[in-house]
């Protein structure tokens, strides 16, 4: 059985761009009998903010969303993240890295790879990667094809704060709660290589991917709680509005407006065609 989820991070209110993922996720499991999940993705604990959560929640509510079973939240999955942690540090896929973000870069060199250098405590645990091409086909954007060591190199699973890394614990739940397809943004692409070498690393199944436009704003920048973007109304004429640009930015035009949240959604569920999501990277909304 087809099985999606949402996976927010509660960091601040829903904006356009986390409606647009919810909406197209929720449809594409809708349309095809599936179930619905909720993650709560709130494992980086110092960006949290408090009551976000249930915002979320609220907002999702008050758009019509419906989600099957109760809602996950990754704090309560720490040691289960352990778990995978230790299972990857005895087949010695891990190291020690004492390296700061400042001193990687990019790409990581590799500078802790066969040994701490003198005199240095280690701060991460870093998975190690190979040479060989990560391939997949994305629904939406087809045959896709990273070398890790060239783009990101050996990755961080858990942080120097003693956190464990969003790679790791999207992987270990993605499993857990058996996700058999993946609808989320084209911003979360250069993640995807990694959570399929970690699936293979871990021995753990990969769900079917399909990453959705990013929406933008007038400057370029995508939408999102860093750079400020606005929450989407939670007042039923505005919301009404903003279901129906949400349903134009994925492909699917209105013949006029609706009168109602709920006949907003009677309109689009019989209709919905991920064929009809346009096939680019990023697309700008006029409003933001």
């Amino acid at each position: 059985m087809y099985r999606g989820r949402f996976a927010p991070s509660p960091t601040g209110p829903l904006h356009f761009g986390s409606l647009v993922a919810a909406m197209a996720s929720y449809l594409d499991a809708r349309s095809q009998g599936g179930e619905w999940l909720v993650r709560i993705e709130d494992v980086d604990t110092p960006r949290n903010q408090p009551g976000a959560a249930d915002s979320i929640l609220r907002t999702l509510e008050f758009y019509g969303f419906e989600w099957d079973g109760p809602v996950l939240y990754q704090s309560s999955r720490f040691e289960a993240y352990q778990c995978a942690l230790e299972k990857l540090r005895r087949a010695r896929a891990l190291f020690p890295c004492a390296c700061s973000r400042k001193e990687v870069g990019e790409i990581y060199p590799g500078t802790c790879r066969n040994g701490l250098p003198p005199s240095r405590e280690p701060r991460s645990w870093r998975l190690r990667v190979d040479d060989d091409p990560i391939r997949f086909n994305d629904r939406r954007l087809g045959a896709q094809e990273e070398v890790l060591s060239e783009s990101v190199g050996d990755f961080v699973v858990k942080r120097a704060n003693g956190l464990f890394a969003y790679q790791l614990a999207v992987v270990v739940d993605d499993c857990w709660q058996g996700i058999t397809d993946v609808v989320r943004g084209s911003d979360l692409l250069t993640s995807t290589a990694r959570q399929i070498y970690l699936q293979t690393k871990l021995q753990l199944p990969s769900p079917s991917y399909l990453h959705l436009p990013v929406a933008i704003d007038r400057t370029g920048d995508k939408l999102s709680k860093q750079t400020k973007a606005q929450p989407i109304p939670t007042s039923e004429p505005a919301a009404v509005v903003t279901l129906a640009e949400a349903f134009e930015f994925l492909g699917h035009t209105p013949p006029q407006p609706f009168h109602s949240i709920k006949d907003a959604w009677a309109w689009i569920k019989p209709i919905w065609e991920t064929g009809n999501i346009p096939a680019v990277r990023a697309r700008s909304i006029s409003h933001a």
